[in-house]
């Protein structure tokens, strides 16, 4: 069990990194787009849909996922000192 925590771990630290770095790159291209420069706007947009919306969803999903694990680790050996 704490394979599979420590593995979504990782995934998510790469995936928060990529959500990151998309947003960085919207704000850069958003002041571009202000100052009259091309810095891959409309291709941010087009990925949009097929890339940057799934990684948030991951990254949500997964968030949550590593939270029910965690509580679920911590309470499973405290049942067992019980009985």
């Amino acid at each position: 069990m704490q394979k599979l925590l420590n593995g979504l771990n990782t995934l998510l630290v790469i995936n928060t990194f990529m959500v990151l770095g998309s947003f960085a790159w919207l704000a850069i291209a958003v002041l571009g787009r202000g100052a009259g420069l091309s810095l891959g706007l409309n291709l941010w947009y087009k990925l949009w849909e097929p890339v940057f919306t799934p990684a948030l969803g991951i990254l949500m999903g997964g968030a949550l996922l590593s939270g029910l694990i965690s509580q679920v680790n911590k309470r499973l050996p405290q049942r067992a000192k019980l009985g």
